[in-house]
């Protein structure tokens, strides 16, 4: 399958140009990186470091998420505190699903600005057990059984055992990664896959990625951390994978300037940015 990606023309907004990698082109999916940035974002508050003055518009980051829309439908992964803003710019139509990844807030803080996609009909959030317990006691009001007019109508369905899910006509795999000692989930779309917050991927999930055109994958920083991957330990996971291109995410400020690391990646090998979207 050939890949088609776009990159924005950072001084002035418009699209400067696209690039096509093998096979040949099909537009049944696009991707856009909703947010790459980690927990607190960049600029983070209160730091005056080159990366956080930056003007470069791939410099400023939110919280970590993508839009993913295929065979029709709209499929989100993670919505973070700043979902709402990452929305805004979008057009205003149904989420078909909504794919939780795990229960840190960087990752479901944005889950009440669902309230008006809930028109459409009610929102169908996936996630494993431990997750959807987080979440409703996280938000109760959302799932008691006297829930007040105007609270999101969100309908939480379970990922069990890792075994493959449908949203309506696309199957989504789900792949165990581990958040240092928290068991969490990457997810495979077609020949698309997104793994947040890795700091190991068990040997027995590789099989589960083979013949990828495109992985996303976390790389927080280039020093090393207790629960995430630094720069080095995300580009030999993903030489491991083997997938045609590899885009990082979830970075701090700490990975520094995106025009200037981004010149130590090997071929094949790009930090995504906020805005940035793939077509596969």
């Amino acid at each position: 399958m050939q890949t088609l990606f776009r990159f924005l023309c950072v001084n002035d907004g418009v699209l400067a140009g696209e690039r096509q990698l093998g096979g040949i082109y099909s537009n049944k999916m696009k991707v856009r990186f909703l947010g790459t940035g980690t927990s607190t974002g960049v600029p983070q508050i209160g730091c005056n470091c080159s990366v956080c003055r930056s003007s470069d518009a791939r410099d400023k980051r939110l919280r970590c998420s993508v839009l993913v829309e295929t065979d029709g439908s709209q499929i989100i992964i993670d919505c973070t505190p700043d979902f709402r803003q990452q929305m805004m710019e979008l057009p205003f139509r149904k989420i078909d699903g909504l794919l939780i990844t795990h229960e840190h807030y960087d990752h479901v803080g944005g889950l009440d600005d669902l309230r008006p996609f809930c028109r459409f009909g009610t929102v169908e959030v996936f996630a494993e057990p431990k997750v959807k317990n987080a979440l409703m006691q996280r938000m109760p009001y959302c799932f008691g059984e006297n829930r007040y007019s105007g609270v999101p109508d969100i309908r939480l369905r379970t990922i069990y055992n890792l075994l493959p899910f449908r949203v309506n006509d696309t199957e989504v795999i789900p792949i165990r990664v581990l958040h240092y000692k928290l068991p969490i989930v990457g997810f495979r779309i077609k020949n698309f896959a997104y793994l947040t917050d890795v700091k190991q991927l068990p040997d027995e999930e590789l099989p589960k990625l083979e013949g990828l055109d495109i992985l996303v994958v976390s790389a927080l920083r280039e020093e090393r951390h207790l629960s995430h991957q630094t720069l080095a330990e995300a580009i030999s996971l993903a030489k491991a994978i083997g997938a045609q291109k590899t885009y990082f995410t979830h970075m701090s400020h700490q990975i520094g300037l995106h025009q200037v690391i981004s010149r130590k990646l090997p071929p094949s090998f790009a930090f995504a940015y906020d805005g940035l979207e793939l077509i596969l």
